[in-house]
């Protein structure tokens, strides 16, 4: 009797802490926020980068990589962009 009480009590415990309230999650608002943050200092680094480059403070290598990086960003932004202006153009187009 008493062991099966303790594995009573330990799934008791177990099920108290996986539906114990989780901490907030992050709004939209704070995720687009982080993003345009990353967004700009990864441009603001690339864009050192390349001025070192071309003073001659970085080698071609890096300055290849930095463009190469900074194209993908931007390439990111503008399809995290143009499929929020879809999703927005759907909510429009839906009958009320």
């Amino acid at each position: 009797m008493d062991i099966k009480t303790s594995f009573v009590s330990q799934a008791y415990a177990n099920a108290r802490t996986a539906a114990a309230p989780q901490p907030k999650a992050e709004g939209a608002t704070e995720g687009f926020a982080k993003l345009a943050d990353n967004f700009m200092s990864s441009l603001q680094n690339h864009e050192n980068t390349a001025r070192a480059a071309m003073t001659g403070g970085a080698d071609p290598h890096a300055l290849v990589q930095a463009l190469a990086s900074s194209q993908l960003a931007v390439e990111t932004v503008a399809t995290v962009r143009d499929r929020v202006v879809e999703a927005y153009q759907e909510i429009l187009r839906m009958p009320v």
